[in-house]
């Protein structure tokens, strides 16, 4: 007698979220933006993430919030690292975060009534490796920033930008996202001018401007800034496209990525690298980690102690290259 197989369910993709689903997933979604204020980026990963989830869900013929059992949250996080569900298999670090959407999902519901229990409860991320921040030398990062040419409006508004995302460690988002009354160039008598920055969740924090900072973004203010907004419809924005418009994400990247090309530098540097760089070179220079944490607007000094670890492996590099008796 034949043995009747049961095909696999089909892939994500290929199946449409049921209506009441959605509905209860949109209902999260409004939950973490609205009033747990989360950063439109991080409500975007959230997004990306549960929907994958759904659509896990809807190939399964999961039809509602109470219809998730045990079963199907185990199957979905296995799915995540191998792409059985027809999606990209991710790393550990990718699938630990959409399993934390998906927890911070079923726990709301579960607080609202949506559910009677939390099947989600003991669903733990996959453990992530300790990713250690790249930096770049100071050397290096003279070296780009001194490669900007400031003989065109642009060139004076790509030196200012690279200038104010090394002295302030600025997230590229929280630049871009600056208005010029944002600013306050006029130094006090005690201390350096400083920026208000706008971190994840709207968090505002005050950050001291550097010297070289302050200096460029001046230049840029009255040299560079008013051609370009000429050109616009009038925007509060401080970094300007050529159009006049407040510059993206993409382009200050591309900026960056230009600067990095033209000092000669063979790393592969990404928005972050100067963030990351400025965390370096403080604890380098003996600044303490909690001060570090204000500045990057960190909401825990444990992600601000990653770069601690970095300074003790550059330690530990330096110390087997120079001591007589390091290696035998």
């Amino acid at each position: 007698m034949s043995t009747a197989v049961t095909p696999d369910p089909p892939s994500t993709r290929d199946r449409e979220v049921p209506r009441e689903l959605a509905r209860q997933l949109a209902g999260y979604l409004q939950h973490v933006a609205v009033e747990r204020g989360m950063a439109p980026n991080t409500v975007a990963a959230y997004r990306r993430d549960l929907q994958r989830y759904a659509q896990f869900l809807a190939a399964r013929d999961v039809t509602t919030a109470t219809g998730i059992t045990r079963h199907h949250l185990t199957a979905f996080a296995q799915s995540l690292r191998d792409g059985s569900d027809g999606g990209a298999a991710l790393s550990a670090r990718s699938a630990a975060r959409c399993i934390v959407a998906v927890r911070g999902l079923h726990r709301f519901w579960a607080l609202e009534g949506v559910t009677t229990d939390n099947p989600a409860a003991d669903l733990h991320p996959p453990a992530a490796g300790q990713r250690l921040p790249k930096a770049i030398s100071i050397d290096e990062v003279t070296a780009l920033l001194e490669s900007v040419p400031t003989d065109t409006n642009a060139g004076i508004r790509d030196r200012a930008l690279l200038e104010f995302l090394y002295s302030t460690g600025a997230r590229i988002s929280e630049a871009v996202g600056l208005d010029v009354d944002d600013l306050h160039l006029e130094r006090p008598a005690d201390g350096p001018a400083v920026v208000r920055l706008f971190g994840k969740g709207s968090k505002e924090r005050i950050v001291p401007l550097g010297s070289y900072a302050a200096t460029a973004l001046q230049a840029y203010l009255v040299r560079g800034r008013p051609g370009m907004a000429a050109k616009g419809q009038g925007t509060p924005a401080l970094f300007l496209n050529l159009r006049g418009g407040r510059l993206s994400r993409q382009s200050a990247w591309s900026v960056l990525k230009a600067a990095a090309a033209r000092s000669g530098i063979d790393k592969d540097v990404s928005p972050h690298t100067l963030r990351h760089s400025f965390a370096t070179h403080l604890l380098e220079g003996g600044a303490d980690v909690r001060v570090v944490q204000e500045l990057l607007g960190h909401a825990s000094v444990t992600t601000t102690q990653v770069y601690t670890m970095l300074n003790a492996q550059t330690l530990r590099e330096v110390y087997a290259s120079a001591h007589p008796r390091a290696r035998g």
